[in-house]
């Protein structure tokens, strides 16, 4: 059994143990959605290293004093975000407009009820993994601080931090105002995190311009 299988089924089995409400535990016995499960496996997991404060099949209330239920809750503190797996038959193609209608209700609602909302194509979590990953980084970095290796100092973590939230190359200059360090402090910054492997280099050649995180992420 791999880590991430073992990891699944003590969270799994202890979501149902806890569960008082009768409709999410059944929903929960019933197995989460294949989409669901391989997002985890493949994009969740690998980047954020644990499963904690998230939790499948999490029931809300609508506006009609109706149940609505989440693919994935993320409930760091007091802060709300939502994780959805949209499957493109179910989802584009071949989706019914009274479905397509209640789809983008439910986002209204959560985005009224001050939830952050993130959609992931079922596709892209094969196809797109590496973005997939970066995009979910940036999407737990809005809630807290990701941890970070431990063989970084502040400079190169928060360096790093950066790179995970703006999703772009992005310059010396820019990471040197956002450290508020000199420009100069910031090229040896981020010609270290390249030397670990932490960075890759987007632009420039005998001297470098931008850079952003690894491609296989």
């Amino acid at each position: 059994m791999s880590n991430f299988d073992a990891l699944y089924s003590h969270w799994i089995a202890k979501q149902i143990a806890e569960e008082k409400n009768p409709r999410r535990r059944e929903f929960l016995q019933k197995g989460l959605s294949r989409g669901t499960i391989d997002y985890l496996r493949w994009i969740w997991y690998p980047a954020i290293g644990n499963l904690d404060h998230l939790y499948p099949e999490y029931e809300v209330r609508d506006f009609n004093n109706g149940y609505r239920y989440l693919d994935l809750a993320y409930l760091p503190g007091n802060a709300k975000g939502c994780i959805e797996i949209q499957d493109y038959r179910s989802h584009a193609r071949d989706i019914e407009a009274s479905r397509f209608k209640d789809l983008c209700m439910k986002q209204s609602l959560l985005a009224l009820d001050d939830w952050l909302f993130l959609p992931i194509a079922y596709l892209s979590i094969r196809e797109d993994a590496g973005v997939c990953k970066q995009l979910t980084l940036s999407f737990v970095g809005k809630f807290l601080s990701v941890s970070m290796p431990s063989e970084l100092n502040w400079a190169e973590a928060e360096a790093l931090r950066f790179a995970r939230r703006i999703l772009r190359p992005f310059t010396p200059k820019e990471l040197a105002a956002h450290l508020r360090l000199t420009e100069q402090y910031a090229r040896r910054i981020l010609r270290q995190l390249v030397g670990k492997q932490k960075l890759d280099i987007a632009s420039g050649n005998q001297r470098y311009r931008t850079y952003k995180l690894p491609s296989t992420f």
